[in-house]
């Protein structure tokens, strides 16, 4: 295969009937989390709620979010693709279709959906397409995955602010279009266990997460 088509693929999110056939089962079985022994698979506490999001390598969003008051647990893995139960290697490659993402649940009663929207919108750039600095491809890709309608539409009213603030800023000048993916959630794949709170098992470990320094205002209504 050609450099040039090694690019490509790594550039386009494949469609479904030229996507990697991945496998049946599972490639892990998640356990706790790493930092603070919460079981990252279901059941979770009546209440809590979903968020899947990608802003990037998943090592550095992860510990972003579960520092994060009213978090009760985080896990990293892949979505948005077509594979099913892909590798990290297959994802790399580009021809599954995923990003990484961190899988958030949250109490509502402590944390509102806005504010870890906020944290989300102000430690990327979600206007790079299919990269995050120097980090490129697919897998990369900015992306909000929705559990119910609601917060669909909370994500795009959400985006328009954001827009709206990049646009606004000295700093940041006429903002280019946001390009993150905001769809309903399908399917959601858990990583490989090393992957699992990285920074925590492995304390200097690369972390690409940096926003565009522009604030995102708290409420979209």
């Amino acid at each position: 295969m050609s450099f040039m088509k090694m690019l490509s693929d790594k550039m386009t999110i494949q469609n479904k009937d030229r996507a990697l056939t991945g496998r049946s089962d599972p490639i892990t079985t998640p356990g706790n989390h790493f930092v603070t022994g919460a079981p990252l698979s279901p059941p979770y506490p009546k209440g809590y709620l979903l968020l899947d999001v990608g802003l990037g390598c998943f090592w550095g969003a992860e510990r972003l979010f579960w520092e994060t008051p009213g978090v009760y647990v985080t896990g990293v893995g892949y979505a948005g693709g077509s594979t099913p139960n892909p590798t990290y290697q297959e994802v790399c490659t580009g021809q599954t279709g995923h990003t990484e993402v961190v899988r958030i649940v949250y109490d509502p009663q402590t944390i509102s959906l806005e504010a870890l929207l906020r944290v989300f919108w102000e430690n990327h750039d979600p206007t790079q397409g299919m990269r995050q600095g120097n980090d490129v491809g697919t897998q990369y890709r900015s992306a909000l995955y929705a559990h119910n309608q609601e917060d669909l539409e909370l994500f795009r009213k959400s985006a328009q602010a954001y827009k709206d603030a990049l646009s606004a800023s000295k700093n940041h000048g006429q903002a280019s279009p946001i390009t993150t993916e905001i769809k309903m959630a399908s399917n959601f794949y858990w990583a490989e266990d090393y992957h699992q709170q990285y920074l925590a098992k492995n304390p200097d470990g690369y972390c690409g997460i940096k926003g565009t320094g522009v604030s995102c205002p708290i409420s979209f209504s």
